[in-house]
């Protein structure tokens, strides 16, 4: 999601390839390396701060445990995602596009894709069980986009929060479904069916 829906938790965004990686960013990516290699359940702590570099210590200093790494690491993810997108206008066909595109970026990343297909289950702990930080932070940029559409009069009234919840929950069981209805929504589909979910749900 673009940058000017940014919530109040902002993670950094990507480093550039000549700049010099944070302790934190080194210890996330070797997490991110073995959930992609290994996946999530066979990922432990020692593993972490042996391919990262650093020492145990240096790990637990920042985060106490192998589920706390991975909360941080999905929400960096999830925000560099969101990043990468970008919402054309105030309007609700600009909203429901901007969303779109981040289920698909979100359902093509190379770790959260592999832990949708192979650690489903330990995924939702992160992203369905609790409302974690990753979530909260694209529920704050829904809100703000729907807050704006509806001054644009192109956004059914209601509750922002109420309605960046439900589109979040929408968008977001869509692409953990992905592969199950796969054989029957091709990829034109499947965005064009969540984009008329959407507009169907917002529209006034």
């Amino acid at each position: 999601m673009s940058s000017s829906n940014a919530s109040a938790i902002e993670p950094a965004a990507a480093p550039a390839a000549d700049v010099p990686r944070s302790t934190d960013d080194v210890i996330l990516d070797a997490a991110a390396e073995l959930v992609v290699q290994l996946g999530l359940r066979r990922t432990q702590l020692a593993e972490i701060a042996r391919r990262a570099g650093v020492s145990r210590p240096t790990v637990y200093r920042r985060w106490p445990d192998v589920r706390a790494v991975i909360g941080a690491l999905l929400t960096r993810e999830l925000w560099r995602t969101q990043q990468q997108a970008t919402r054309a206008g105030d309007d609700r066909e600009s909203l429901v596009a901007w969303v779109v595109e981040v289920a698909v970026l979100v359902r093509d990343h190379q770790l959260l894709g592999a832990l949708l297909r192979s650690d489903a289950e330990v995924l939702l702990e992160y992203v369905v069980e609790r409302l974690g930080t990753s979530q909260r932070g694209m529920l704050d940029a829904l809100r703000e986009a729907i807050e704006l559409g509806q001054r644009h009069g192109s956004v059914r009234a209601g509750e922002p929060t109420e309605l960046a919840a439900m589109v979040l929950l929408i968008a977001q069981s869509t692409v953990q479904s992905h592969r199950m209805v796969a054989h029957l929504l091709p990829e034109a589909a499947w965005q064009r069916e969540l984009a008329t979910a959407l507009n169907g749900y917002l529209t006034p």
